[in-house]
């Protein structure tokens, strides 16, 4: 695949978006008429003898399941760490969970025991990769997946300088061939896996509803079936990454209106999603919700909507912590101090009786030496002198 244009059409060459014929059996088909026979799909490729447009199949990154798609937690810088996943899984049984962005070259040349560790109870769990050179993302995709991870995600939304700097990340929404091309190279290297894209709408002040879907239909042409959508630009200079997520508005209608005009592909919607009414409100619109920091500083939110979505009982914070407490002691035998799980623990009685007491006593005690369950339990035991808010 050659940079520079689009990977499946040399520039100067239009066709009709919504339709184009393939030639080896004479039939029309829908330009986004989605898998072709053996997982490939139809893409635009050049005139062929007389003119006429060809269709050529390429290797397509399979589907998720539905189900697997509705509820995700995104993948954040620091937070979303195993010992995260793990407590979200028993959180949300059904949803998809995230690791923090790892740089591709990191995968490849670092430590990777430490950079893909994972816990069997996260499954399914995607391994979000950044970098901008496809046969390095290649590499880094297959010892992800090697390492058990059930999904390849390519980060194009994050602005921060140093992610700039290093060309990748929201900066590479401006070169839509090259993520075309390290898209088709990851999806060469793990067949069988699904290689996803979460992207903004745009860098900047460029509002174009067309150079977003061209960037869009340029990385499903390479195979791509499933985009998360951080509803809202990026802007590369000016704002830190904090404001980089609140600042730029939110416009979940252009996800809206991709899966309407693109109703092939798997559109997840991202950015902003605070509570449980917006993220169903979402799912009349597209596949899927993906909650960031709202699942993070109130996780229990996690919990109400698998239940919602999903069915079962509903348990109760104190149940569902003190069955996280296994998980909690097998990682403190191995050595892990209290303090790296505990901090994922501090939102879950948010709002709640004794929440704040349940917070200090977790933040001050975390960290004295020998630090063990038994400062979960006294932490919890300050929840429950009254009933808990609805």
């Amino acid at each position: 695949m050659r940079r520079g244009g689009s990977p499946r059409l040399r520039r100067g060459h239009r066709t009709s978006r919504a339709r184009c014929r393939a030639t080896a059996c004479g039939r029309r088909l829908s330009w986004r008429a989605g898998a072709g026979a053996a997982g490939s799909v139809l893409s635009r490729n050049p005139a062929g003898p007389g003119g006429s447009v060809q269709c050529a199949a390429v290797s397509a990154s399979p589907a998720i399941p539905a189900d697997q798609l509705r509820l995700s937690v995104a993948p954040m810088m620091d937070w979303t760490d195993p010992h995260c996943r793990a407590f979200h899984r028993l959180l949300a049984p059904h949803a998809r969970l995230y690791s923090e962005m790892v740089h591709a070259n990191a995968v490849v040349l670092g430590d990777r025991a430490r950079l893909l560790a994972m816990d069997p109870c996260e499954h399914p769990v995607a391994l979000q990769l950044g970098g901008s050179e496809p046969a390095l993302l290649a590499q880094a995709a297959r010892i992800g997946v090697d390492a058990g991870f059930d999904e390849i995600n390519l980060n194009c939304g994050c602005p921060s300088d140093r992610v700039q700097a290093g060309r990748f990340g929201a900066c590479l929404m401006r070169e839509p061939a090259l993520v075309a091309e390290s898209v088709a190279a990851m999806i060469a290297a793990v067949p069988g896996v699904p290689v996803t894209v979460k992207c903004r709408l745009g860098v900047d002040d460029d509002h174009e509803w067309a150079r977003f879907l061209a960037f869009i239909d340029t990385i499903a042409d390479a195979g791509c079936r499933m985009f998360v959508v951080h509803a809202r630009n990026a802007w590369l200079k000016g704002l830190s990454p904090k404001e980089n997520r609140e600042l730029p508005p939110l416009r979940y209608d252009w996800a809206y209106r991709l899966k309407r005009e693109r109703p092939a592909l798997q559109v997840i919607v991202n950015g902003g999603i605070a509570d449980a009414v917006e993220a169903t409100a979402h799912l009349a619109h597209v596949d899927g919700a993906m909650l960031g920091r709202a699942a993070y500083h109130t996780p229990y939110l996690l919990h109400q909507l698998d239940v919602r979505w999903f069915g079962g009982a509903a348990r109760t914070r104190g149940a569902l912590l003190r069955a996280y407490r296994p998980y909690v002691e097998a990682q403190l035998a191995r050595g892990v101090y209290l303090k790296h799980i505990s901090r994922h623990l501090l939102g879950l009685f948010a709002g709640q009786p004794g929440g704040r007491a349940f917070r200090q006593v977790l933040s001050e005690g975390a960290h004295q030496p020998g630090a063990d369950w038994s400062l979960v339990e006294h932490a919890l035991s300050l929840t429950e002198r009254e009933p808990p808010k609805p």
